[in-house]
């Protein structure tokens, strides 16, 4: 019979979902085709938020109706229709949850074949009961330790973290644990009750008064008689007591406030668990072993080397083969990916977006799917060149399996590897949302238009620059932390520093270690890419304290002032100025049964977030509603002769984030737009001194356009007087610094010490570094003359 053809293109019409302008592309199957643009443009948009979305709708619609209700669903995108479009796999760059107990082992399931090579196939004891794999697992009550419940270790308080000045009496706050204000005087009034001498200096009181004050486990209940103030009758009450560790250990375990947390935090000490010495599991399950080993030990080692001991001959059972067969296959894909030096036990929140992303990537490759859409994240973020190869060796594999891999990506290496090239543009937020190409890679080079054109064709080099004297050094170290031995190293102040290495040679931990403590520090401000909020009542203005004056600026007017109405009222986060109807969300939850839920503009407010009365007020003819739509850059122009509103939109627009709205909700921004807004933040504050500003991978999921914003503002702060440390992969950043420090050579255990120091002339010449070649790539033609001899 005559096969119909089929439509070897994902044909999209009518695409409007963020600022996309109806696009419509047509996109090939079985390719690898890479999505790029600069930050804002749309891209993301297409990829995730059209065609992944897409067809992730219409799986769920396969499914029965009554499961589909279990399953967190996001809506139809806003999209005429695709066609073409074969199931998708999305891996994107998120953060699992920060838990301890997830690591490495869960993320990948190896955990879950190496508990069975113990169960099924692990030496024990003589006369030991055979154990099941959950009992293997920190995880369950079955394998967890008792004493640590499966952590490793416990938190403990000590007398002298608890008195840090015994001079003082209990009146006068001896123990610095306890909470304040009224709380804290209840617990002394309490003690007071029991008999205990409160005016007393704490190292004068009997030791073991001193432990039943700090330490029992007793609750007891007392009539306690307040001293009364004159003028206020305070009537006798009955007050619980609780000692200072109970209240520590309970305040860490329960409270839902962070500063809470923190602070009780102080009180404690960190300790390997005494039961079973931090391996976290009970007795019975650590006596059995595989190859003289527990799995505790197995667990701890780099997966490169737990696969030479997996694959060790011996006169190993037929069930030990096919398990170990297993495993060596499955940890074959994640050293291939560059992260051989991450070990089973390592928890997730210590990894990087890009390895999490990566050991996701080691996943779906041994899932063997077909036919499918992968569409990938930037998936060379945190990556250094060398494990780039790598990297596109994946990916080519994924294809040649028979599947189609959609890239949002800004490294050029990646780039120039495509099959097919969709460019989005020409500029970020309403400025973009056009497809100015979509075709064969070397195409591009026609399109005028675009900002990835210049930096794929140009092999732009970045010019030596005069290196800038420092002012003095930072004596970092010794730092003996992860995989760092007791290395020190100088960071020379009032310049521009890079860190570099392949991924896990040490650099975070390197630059964490830089504190305020450290002489010649001065001020520190720490730039990182977590979220600048969790919910979409934080947004951009809330953020950088801009929104304060935009309130101000409306509380002014004579509208507002013949009303009444303080600053207060226009805020959406509280009664008064809100629409009560939503909330002040500007939108409301419709629940479709076994749809998916799907949002609608608050019916009163129309998604103003306010309520008619508030929005009576104007200033020149815009309501606040109309101001937090607008966007940095037309914010700029309404408010130009605002001083204070002015210099926060300046900065923002300085970072690059005209494009993006003031009241554009945090859940919405990347992680390179949170750290961009942060930096713009620190930014319009007055100077107060040098400072030290340290960035973990500033120009991840940033455009090479974008990345010449940002290092034209970092190389300000510079001139201005402050040290700026960046760890960094960009070669081009890394060409342009004054000085770079180089970690390796390799990754884990291969890594860990400083290779090279210098200007980046010296470090593009160091031998044994993994950093060099590519280093002395980016620099401009004759800047390495001896290299070249």
């Amino acid at each position: 019979m005559h096969e119909p053809e089929h439509d070897p293109f994902v044909r999209v019409r009518g695409a409007r979902e963020h600022n996309l302008r109806g696009v419509d592309v047509d996109i090939p199957r079985d390719v690898l085709a890479v999505f790029t643009g600069v930050s804002g443009s749309g891209k993301s948009s297409l990829a995730f938020g059209t065609i992944y979305a897409e067809a992730q709708r219409r799986y769920f619609e396969s499914v029965a109706p009554y499961a589909r209700r279990l399953i967190h669903q996001v809506g139809a995108p806003k999209v005429g229709e695709i066609t073409g479009l074969p199931p998708a796999v999305s891996l994107q760059q998120r953060r699992s949850s920060p838990t301890s107990r997830s690591s490495v082992g869960t993320v990948t399931t190896l955990s879950n074949s190496l508990r069975m090579l113990f169960s099924r196939a692990g030496d024990y004891p003589p006369g030991a009961e055979r154990l099941d794999s959950d009992a293997f697992s920190p995880n369950t009550a079955a394998g967890a330790c008792p004493g640590c419940h499966g952590l490793g270790v416990v938190h403990r308080t000590t007398e002298a973290l608890l008195v840090p000045d015994p001079s003082l009496s209990l009146r006068e706050g001896a123990i610095a644990a306890w909470p304040g204000a009224w709380q804290g005087k209840n617990l002394r009034d309490v003690l007071d009750a029991l008999g205990y001498d409160v005016d007393r200096p704490w190292r004068e009181l009997p030791q073991e008064e001193r432990d039943w004050i700090l330490f029992t486990d007793d609750q007891p209940v007392v009539t306690v008689h307040p001293v009364r103030d004159a003028g206020r009758i305070q009537r006798p009450y009955q007050g619980t007591y609780m000692s200072a560790n109970r209240y520590v250990l309970k305040t860490f375990a329960d409270s839902k406030s962070q500063t809470l947390r923190t602070k009780a935090e102080r009180f404690l000490d960190s300790a390997p668990c005494p039961v079973c010495g931090g391996a976290r599991l009970r007795a019975e399950s650590l006596a059995v072993t595989f190859g003289g080993r527990t799995i505790a030990d197995l667990a701890h080692l780099p997966l490169a080397d737990l696969a030479k001991i997996l694959d060790a001959p011996g006169d190993a059972s037929e069930t030990a083969r096919v398990l170990t067969g297993d495993l060596l296959a499955r940890i074959a894909t994640v050293a291939e990916l560059g992260l051989g030096y991450l070990s089973l036990d390592r928890a997730t929140p210590t990894l990087s977006a890009g390895e999490l992303q990566r050991l996701r990537l080691a996943t779906q490759l041994r899932s063997g799917l077909f036919g499918v859409v992968y569409v990938l994240d930037e998936p060379s973020a945190g990556l250094h060149p060398a494990d780039t190869e790598s990297l596109l060796t994946v990916l080519d594999r994924l294809k040649a399996a028979g599947n189609s891999v959609f890239v949002v990506e800004h490294h050029m290496d990646v780039v120039r590897r495509a099959d097919w090239l969709v460019d989005v543009g020409p500029l970020a937020g309403e400025h973009g949302g056009h497809v100015l190409h979509s075709g064969p890679v070397a195409d591009l080079a026609s399109v005028s238009e675009s900002a990835t054109a210049r930096f794929l064709f140009g092999r732009e080099r970045v010019p030596v620059r005069t290196v800038r004297e420092p002012r003095g050094r930072l004596k970092v170290g010794p730092v003996t932390r992860h995989n760092l031995r007791d290395v020190s190293v100088d960071v020379p102040l009032s310049t521009f520093t890079a860190v570099t290495g392949v991924s896990g040679s040490g650099k975070s931990t390197l630059i964490g270690s830089i504190t305020e403590e450290l002489e010649g520090v001065g001020r520190l401000v720490v730039v990182d890419q977590k979220p600048i909020g969790r919910t979409p009542r934080s947004n951009l203005a809330t953020y950088t304290g801009l929104f304060d004056v935009v309130r101000k600026v409306f509380a002014a007017t004579d509208e507002a002032k013949a009303r009444k109405y303080g600053v207060g009222r226009f805020s959406f986060n509280v009664a008064g100025g809100r629409c009560e109807t939503c909330q002040g969300e500007g939108f409301v939850s419709v629940e479709l049964l076994f749809l998916p839920s799907t949002y609608a503009p608050c019916p009163d407010c129309g998604g103003a977030r306010y309520n008619a009365e508030t929005l009576e007020v104007t200033h020149r003819g815009r309501t606040v509603a109309e101001v937090l739509d607008l966007t940095v850059e037309s914010a700029a122009e309404f408010f130009a002769d605002t001083p204070a509103v002015a210099r926060s939109l300046g900065t923002l627009l300085d970072v690059g984030l005209g494009y993006l709205r003031l009241g554009q909700p945090a859940t919405e921004l990347s992680g390179g737009e949170a750290q961009r807004i942060k930096l713009a933040s620190e930014l319009q504050r007055g100077r107060r001194g040098p400072t030290l500003y340290l960035l973990d991978e500033p120009t991840t999921g940033l455009h090479p356009a974008d990345v010449e914003v940002l290092m034209r503002q970092l190389h300000g702060l510079v001139d201005a007087g402050h040290t700026v440390v960046v760890v960094e992969h960009d070669m081009a950043v890394v060409a342009g610094a004054d000085w770079v420090i180089d970690l390796g050579p390799g990754g884990g255990d291969a890594g860990g010490r400083i290779v090279a120091a210098g200007p980046p002339t010296e470090v593009a010449r160091a031998s044994g570094s993994a950093t060099a070649p590519y280093l002395a790539r980016a620099l401009a033609p004759g800047a390495l003359p001896e290299a070249r001899s």
